[in-house]
């Protein structure tokens, strides 16, 4: 990797602001066979003490994913992600990806990265955690 595209501990991903829509929610429970009702039915959601729908746990993951792709780039490959929910996803709300390079290593072929994320939304951090990821050569970060 040329010495402008290399990552550094310390470094700060621009944040990624993502609308939490009832489409969304329904559509990640549905593309990772989740069919737990308190991610597709408001009504059930309610009866089980949930204010609505939320968010489940893959699809989290999957948008931890993409932030940390979009980031890095087509030559970005996740080796882990490693994440804890905390404070759930309702429709209606925004999430905030925020993360930052805690550690940065050479690999065969580029580097390895570990990233601390957050995602926020208006009732706290719902989720946190490590993605560790490796950039190949011609990789942009």
């Amino acid at each position: 990797m040329s010495a402008r595209t290399r990552t550094t501990p310390g470094q700060e991903l621009a944040p990624l602001e993502i609308p939490i829509t009832r489409t969304l929610i329904v559509a990640g429970a549905i593309a990772s066979r989740d069919y737990q009702d308190v991610h597709h039915d408001a009504e059930l959601a309610r009866a089980k003490g949930s204010p609505d729908i939320f968010m489940n746990i893959l699809t989290t993951n999957g948008l931890v994913g993409r932030y940390i792709t979009d980031h890095f780039g087509p030559t970005a490959v996740l080796r882990k992600v490693a994440i804890r929910l905390g404070a759930p996803n309702y429709p209606g709300d925004t999430m905030v990806l925020t993360g930052t390079v805690e550690e940065v290593e050479a690999s065969p072929g580029g580097e390895t990265a570990v990233v601390r994320v957050v995602g926020a939304n208006g009732i706290g951090r719902h989720v946190t955690g490590t993605v560790t990821v490796t950039v190949l050569e011609g990789g942009a970060a």
